[in-house]
């Protein structure tokens, strides 16, 4: 989810209508010039994010992949108001951090992959779009209660049998029963190409939300939250690329002309 972080859905081609108080993206209301240019462009990256940024991605998804409708449903982890939350403090590396810092961590864990440079093109794009979905939303808004993880049941264990039995009726139509997906509109759930360990889809609480509100497909909010505990467990019970902590992320140097 974000990313995570930040992965569990159905790439949707586009933008559905919003049936909440945000319009969808409307590429016709974009400024002109470079700026709504950079702004459509980061809108590409979160729908199609391997063939805009070849390389990398190592898992087999989208941006969307995790937040919905390029970011702009709620409950699906939206983009919407994340603008105004930057600079944060992060728990995660125990420092503050800024916008691009959490876009470089989605790359990492979610994609499995490696983060652009923080000023390239693509970086900027996606902070400009992510800017563009935030701009009528006040600095320092808190995230909104219902696109904060969900509380799993606190009264038992997952049951991972139960989890399956609901998974192979389900989920398993698109995600496949190895897991593997279909192409990137049915994105891997677990296995080489799939999200890793440090994604944040890969909490337990986080997934367990994100199927609650978003699955399946054709008929988010059909799970109880057992129901969707119990098969998120199943899913996060099975092997991923395990996060690479040591790896190191080299950023391009630029004469001080660039600047």
């Amino acid at each position: 989810m974000i990313c995570a972080a930040s992965c569990l859905i159905a790439t949707i081609a586009g933008c559905a209508a919003r049936t909440d108080e945000h319009p969808a993206y409307d590429p016709g209301a974009l400024p002109h010039g470079s700026l709504g240019a950079s702004i459509a462009y980061g809108h590409a990256i979160v729908v199609d994010t391997r063939h805009e940024m070849p390389g990398f991605a190592r898992a087999r998804m989208s941006c969307e992949a995790c937040h919905l409708d390029a970011g702009t449903k709620s409950r699906g982890g939206s983009f919407i108001g994340t603008y105004a939350r930057f600079p944060q403090w992060n728990e995660r590396s125990k420092r503050v951090i800024a916008l691009q810092d959490r876009l470089a961590e989605c790359f990492l864990y979610s994609m499995n992959g490696h983060p652009p440079a923080y000023d390239s093109k693509a970086m900027i794009a996606l902070v400009a779009y992510i800017a563009w979905l935030s701009r009528d939303v006040p600095t320092g808004s808190p995230l909104p209660a219902t696109d904060r993880p969900v509380e799993p049941p606190q009264h038992r264990t997952p049951n991972l049998e139960r989890g399956g039995a609901l998974y192979a009726a389900r989920c398993e139509q698109c995600h496949q029963s190895n897991g593997n997906g279909v192409g990137e509109a049915f994105p891997p759930l677990w296995g080489a190409n799939s999200f890793n360990s440090g994604a944040g889809m890969a909490r337990l609480d986080q997934m367990t939300g994100f199927v609650k509100y978003n699955m399946p497909v054709g008929k988010p909010g059909s799970l109880s939250l057992e129901d969707a505990y119990d098969v998120s467990a199943f899913v996060l019970h099975h092997s991923r690329p395990r996060f690479d902590g040591s790896a190191v992320v080299r950023q391009t140097p630029r004469a001080a002309s660039f600047f």
